[in-house]
């Protein structure tokens, strides 16, 4: 069956139309839309075929009709109109911005309050790692005959030390070898891979160097860990409840609690363009199935990028979601001096 161009029509004028009113949308609504005289029993056959195609559904008490997750993304990948902010909208965004986040040192975590205010949905905020931290150089400086220092220096910049305990003696010089042998061992890659390095050298070290060379490769995991972790903060839970999706007071509550304490498994895309769309189904956390979030990315430096993200129903105003939440990145990327997404026009979904 061919989606013809007046297919497409009646799916945009369904989106929209749904969009605005949160009630299915039946043939007469379309008709006063559509260009030209097109009879009610042509629509409505044009709406069973887009439903037999997978892009509508029928609720079961309405004669009309509701998109589908494909539905959704077929028009906001073909058929949604781009739109800009007007001149009102970014200067009350750019005030707001110099009044609430500039000077302070709680940027991201304010942030996420400040989107959802924006964009009227649930919000959050990400501070993570465009590429994995690994240890660039380590350095032991012994201390005394109990006791040695290990210097980490990590990929990032950081440089991290702690004052490390000796079991048993090491003989004079051997600091020294132990750091060559970190060096030419454990640089380089990510804390998952130390431990299986460590169990392949083990036959290899006596047992006076064993003991501490695990020492050391603990410590320098545990900093991976903790500099390769997203910060998430998120803001405007409450939204949730103006929504008739969310009526049902479980479904509400499932989601608000999932913002607050499952933030980490909020979408976080690492590829794709500066703004997407994820809608229903193709989130991947089964609490936001029913629910769609939009992400955009931005530069914060020092080998860190930036996400905002908000989530809703399905039945999201994208449009104009995406070009707030684009704007909004793009505004934060100029506060943070790294801004480096690409003009507006050739911006892709």
């Amino acid at each position: 069956m061919e989606l013809t161009d007046r297919k497409r029509q009646i799916l945009k004028i369904v989106v929209e139309e749904y969009v605005a009113a949160a009630e299915p949308v039946g043939s007469k609504a379309i008709a006063q839309r559509m260009p030209g005289k097109i009879s009610s029993a042509t629509i409505r056959n044009e709406l069973a075929d887009l439903t037999e195609m997978g892009y509508l559904e029928q609720p079961h008490t309405s004669a009309g009709r509701v998109p589908s997750a494909k539905g959704y993304r077929l028009y906001v990948n073909e058929l949604m109109e781009r739109r800009s902010l007007s001149r009102e909208e970014e200067e009350k965004l750019n005030t707001s911005l110099a009044e609430k986040l500039a000077g302070t040192d709680q940027v991201m975590a304010r942030a996420g309050q400040m989107v959802s205010s924006f964009v009227g949905y649930p919000a959050y905020t990400v501070a993570d790692h465009k590429t994995a931290a690994t240890v660039r150089r380590f350095e032991l400086i012994p201390v005394d005959q109990s006791s040695f220092i290990a210097v980490v220096m990590l990929s990032d910049s950081q440089v991290k030390s702690q004052l490390l305990p000796l079991q048993l003696p090491v003989a004079d010089g051997g600091l020294p070898d132990m750091s060559h042998l970190l060096n030419a061992h454990f640089t380089g890659i990510g804390p998952e891979d130390m431990n299986g390095r460590l169990m392949s050298l083990s036959e290899q070290v006596s047992g006076q160097w064993f003991l501490p060379l695990n020492q050391v490769v603990e410590y320098a995991g545990r900093l991976l860990k903790e500099a390769n972790s997203q910060e998430v903060f998120t803001g405007g839970a409450k939204e949730f409840l103006r929504f008739p999706e969310y009526r049902d007071a479980d479904k509400a509550h499932d989601l608000m609690t999932f913002m607050v304490d499952n933030k980490e498994q909020l979408p976080a895309p690492t590829e794709g363009g500066p703004v997407q769309i994820l809608i229903g189904p193709e989130n991947l956390n089964e609490a936001l199935r029913d629910s769609s979030v939009v992400v955009a990315s931005y530069d914060i430096g020092d080998n860190m990028r930036g996400l905002v993200g908000v989530v809703g129903p399905t039945r999201m105003d994208y449009a104009t979601v995406a070009a707030r939440l684009s704007y909004f990145a793009e505004s934060l990327g100029r506060m943070f001096g790294k801004n480096q997404l690409p003009p507006k026009e050739d911006q892709e979904t």
